[in-house]
C-alpha cells in the first residue's frame, strides 16, 4: 500500500509544483526554498550538534509549539531545533516567534513525502527525535524515521471522529504509519482513545499545549497602541475568518441592532485574502480602513465602520485591543479555530456551531462561562450587541474566560516528561 502511495506522490509531483508556483502569485513565499521541499540542502555537512526535529504545518501549529520549543531548548541546552513547515505563513510566524533563540533554531520546509526526500532530510540534519504537532501523519516520513532509528512523537495530538473515519478508510497505509509512531501525547482522553483505534501503542494524555502560551509583552504593547488609535469605541473582533464567513458576518451586521459606535475588526485567517475581504466590505457600503495603513500615532477615522486586520503576527494584539472576540472557521463546517488565545487575554469568546476540531475545549469554555455558542451570523451580532451594551456582563464573562484558560495550564511539562525517556 505504501508503494502505491509513493508512486502516486511521484506521479503527482509535477502538478504539486505547478500548484506551488501558481499559489506564489498571491504569496511569493511559495516560490522560495523549493530545494528544501525536494530534500536538497546544499553541500555543507550538517553540524554535529544534537538536533531535535519539530514539524509545525502552518501558523496555528507554529504558535501552539512556542511553549514546547522553549521548554525543549531549556531541557536540552546542548541541542538545536530544526523547525519545519508546509506554508510560508507558518515559516514567517516562526521566524518572528523564535528569533530570540538565534542559531539554536533552524527553519526549513518539510520535504514532500516521497520516501527519498524525507530520507535526505534525515541524513542531512541527523535528528535525534522527530516531533510532529497535532495531526500530522506522513507514512513515508514515519517509515524513514523508523529506518534511521529516529523516534517519532505526535505532540499536542488531536483527532476528531471525522478525521478518524477518514484515516480508517485509508486502511493499511495509515495503520502501518500509526504503528511506526513511538509516542502520542494527546490533548484529551477522547483524542487518545481515537488515536489508539489507529493502532498506536504508547498514548498518554497531556492536555493542550495551547493553554501554556505566554502572551508576549510586545504584543500587549501593540494591542494597547491599537486600542488607543481606536479610542473609546466598543470593538467586536471577528478573528481568523475563513472564505464564505465574511459575507455572512457583513450581511448580518447590516441587519443588526449594534450601537452605531461599535467598530467591527475583521482579521481573515489567510493573508492572500486581505484584498478580497476589503472588496467585500466596500461592496456592503461600509467605510473600511486597513490596519497596515495606520502609522504610529494615527487614529482610526471616526467614520470607519470596519477595520481590516491585514497584518501578520499580530493576532494577540488584535485580541488585546478588542472588547469581545468571535473565533472564525466555525460559522461554516470548517471545524473552528483556537479559542484559547482570546480566553488567555480575558476576552469573552463567541463561537459558531462548527467546532469539531476543538470540540472539548469549546464545551469546557462554554461550561466555564467564558464562551458562548452562536447558531449563525445573526445570533453572533445579537449576542455581541447584548454584551457590548452590558459592561458588567462583559467583564464577568472575560474573567471567567481567563480563569478557564489558567485552569488548564501544564501540558508542556507533562509533554516534556513523556519525551525524556526517548531523548536522554
Amino acid at each position: 500500500m505504501r508503494l502505491l502511495y509513493t508512486l502516486a506522490w511521484w506521479l503527482a509531483l509535477p502538478l504539486v509544483l505547478a500548484r506551488l508556483w501558481l499559489r506564489g502569485r498571491q504569496e511569493p513565499g511559495y516560490r522560495q526554498h523549493w530545494g528544501e521541499r525536494l530534500g536538497f540542502y546544499g553541500r555543507q555537512p550538517a553540524p554535529a550538534t544534537d538536533t531535535i526535529w519539530l514539524h509545525a504545518v502552518s501558523v496555528g501549529e507554529t504558535r501552539a509549539a512556542e511553549p514546547l520549543i522553549d521548554a525543549l531548548l531549556a531541557a536540552w541546552p546542548a541541542c538545536r531545533i530544526v523547525l519545519t513547515h508546509m506554508t510560508p505563513t507558518g515559516r514567517a510566524t516562526g521566524k518572528v516567534l523564535f528569533a530570540k533563540h538565534g542559531a539554536r533554531l533552524v527553519q526549513s520546509y518539510l520535504p514532500y513525502d516521497t520516501g527519498a526526500m524525507p530520507a535526505r532530510f534525515i541524513r542531512h540534519f541527523a535528528p535525534r527525535i522527530c516531533i510532529l504537532m497535532e495531526t500530522e501523519v506522513w507514512p513515508n516520513l514515519i517509515h524513514q524515521c523508523n529506518r534511521y532509528k529516529v523516534p517519532v512523537v505526535l505532540a499536542n495530538a488531536r483527532l476528531s471522529q471525522r478525521s478518524l473515519g477518514k484515516a480508517q478508510r485509508l486502511g493499511k497505509l495509515i495503520a502501518d504509519a500509526a504503528r511506526g509512531i513511538t509516542l502520542v501525547a494527546a490533548q484529551t482522553q477522547d483524542d487518545a482513545d481515537r488515536v489508539r483505534q489507529l493502532g498506536v501503542q504508547d498514548v498518554v494524555v497531556t492536555g493542550s499545549i495551547k493553554f501554556d502560551v505566554v502572551v508576549p509583552e510586545a504584543a500587549l504593547a501593540t494591542g494597547a497602541a491599537l486600542r488607543a488609535a481606536i479610542g473609546q469605541r466598543p470593538v467586536l473582533l471577528c478573528a481568523s475568518t475563513r472564505e464564505g464567513e465574511e459575507p455572512l458576518i457583513l450581511e448580518a451586521l447590516a441587519r443588526a441592532s449594534l450601537p452605531a459606535e461599535v467598530l467591527l475588526l475583521i482579521v481573515p485567517r489567510h493573508p492572500q485574502r486581505f484584498d478580497e475581504v476589503e472588496k467585500l466590505i466596500a461592496a456592503q457600503g461600509l467605510a473600511v480602513q486597513r490596519r497596515s495603513a495606520l502609522q504610529q500615532g494615527d487614529a482610526v477615522a471616526a467614520g470607519t465602520q470596519v477595520l481590516l486586520g491585514d497584518s501578520m503576527g499580530e493576532m494577540f494584539a488584535y485580541y488585546a485591543a478588542c472588547d469581545c472576540a468571535f473565533v472564525g472557521g466555525s460559522l461554516l463546517p470548517l471545524g473552528g479555530q483556537n479559542l484559547i488565545e482570546p480566553a488567555a487575554l480575558g476576552k469573552p469568546v463567541l463561537i459558531g456551531p462548527h467546532t469539531f476540531n476543538f470540540a472539548l475545549v469549546t464545551e469546557q469554555a462554554i461550561a466555564a462561562g467564558g464562551a458562548a455558542l452562536v447558531a449563525d451570523a445573526d445570533a453572533l451580532m445579537a449576542q455581541a450587541a447584548a454584551l457590548l451594551q452590558d459592561r458588567a456582563r462583559l467583564a464577568s464573562m472575560g474573567q471567567k474566560a481567563l480563569a478557564f484558560a489558567n485552569q488548564h495550564r501544564g501540558a508542556t511539562p507533562r509533554t516534556i516528561a513523556a519525551i525524556k525517556p526517548l531523548l536522554p
